[in-house]
């Protein structure tokens, strides 16, 4: 892939066809608040139906400044079952639990485990590292309450796509440190570099879909000073250790800006001693697992994401 770009599939190609003729304007070119309610609007439009589950659950955790932070649990039964503590992506500054619905119904019924979701406060308005802050607060309240909520808080996995996936590589790392035990980090296209200078964010600049314009957007309303890019909760690739962080799997998008500081990520893992599945799923673009209905590869990851999550929780 170094040096060219890799060609999307033709269903891939149709999509972005029908977005770039669609003619909506880029969420970099909206305020805050156009581009959450754009990119809310716009994500359930290539979701495969919601599966229904035996429970759907909304509920509040305290985070460390007594902000309730809204969080929804899912469950195909209700059987005390592992959980899944999964952050959704959008740059840290859009996106919600709506937003990504339809992946935790998904991954709860294929997996046969609870999902819970975390509704982590968002940029520009609360700037790093808030949402890292309510992500690990939230990890902590489940493992601790989760007996209450009908869940097996001593199988626990930590989830979430692109910013999300950061989220929860820096969850993994502060599990590690306070001997919490993790069964599996899973991310999907995760950004976790402290710059976006590598040759995929070179090649894919211009998107499709996330471009070089839009991340500098999220990322100049997130952080403070450039400083916080320097730490490793913004950036996990930073992290001076990661030996015995949680065994990882990571889906990837060939066809992505952030693809090549997940492969640095799942490296820097192997090296360490962590066992990695890396998948690559090849001629799509980031976004493209909650494209169901339209991108067969996103059934694909939903599926080995699912599977991954069953193997890692059952006792």
């Amino acid at each position: 892939m170094r040096g060219r770009k890799a060609a999307l599939t033709p269903k891939m190609a149709g999509v972005v066809e029908r977005m770039a003729r669609a003619g909506h304007p880029p969420l970099n070119a909206m305020t805050p608040d156009e581009a959450k309610a754009a990119y809310e609007k716009g994500a359930g439009v290539l979701e495969v139906p919601k599966p229904p589950l035996a429970r759907i659950e909304d509920f509040a955790v305290p985070a460390r400044d007594g902000h309730p932070i809204p969080a929804r649990l899912y469950a195909p039964s209700a059987e005390v079952l592992p959980v899944l503590v999964y952050f959704h992506g959008g740059g840290f500054t859009v996106g919600n639990i709506r937003t990504h619905d339809t992946l935790c119904r998904v991954l709860s019924r294929d997996a046969g485990c609870a999902v819970v979701s975390v509704d982590y406060r968002l940029a520009p308005e609360n700037k790093f590292p808030t949402a890292s802050n309510d992500a690990w607060d939230a990890v902590q309240h489940i493992a601790k309450e989760g007996g209450a909520l009908g869940l097996d808080a001593t199988r626990l996995a930590l989830g979430g796509d692109s910013a999300g996936g950061a989220l929860t590589a820096a969850c993994a790392i502060m599990a590690r440190d306070v001997g919490l035990p993790v069964a599996l980090q899973l991310m999907f296209y995760p950004g976790v570099a402290a710059h976006q200078d590598t040759d995929s964010h070179r090649l894919y600049a211009d998107g499709p879909l996330l471009t070089k314009a839009l991340i500098d957007y999220f990322f100049a309303g997130y952080v403070r000073s450039p400083a916080d890019r320097e730490d490793w909760r913004f950036a996990p690739l930073l992290a001076d250790d990661v030996e015995g962080v949680a065994p990882a799997w990571i889906g990837l998008a060939e066809c992505d800006p952030v693809v090549d500081e997940g492969i640095a990520y799942a490296d820097k893992l192997r090296a360490a001693g962590v066992p990695v599945d890396l998948e690559i799923y090849r001629g799509v673009i980031h976004e493209f697992v909650k494209m169901g209905r339209a991108i067969p590869e996103a059934l694909t990851a939903q599926a080995d994401a699912a599977r991954a999550l069953r193997a890692a929780l059952t006792p």
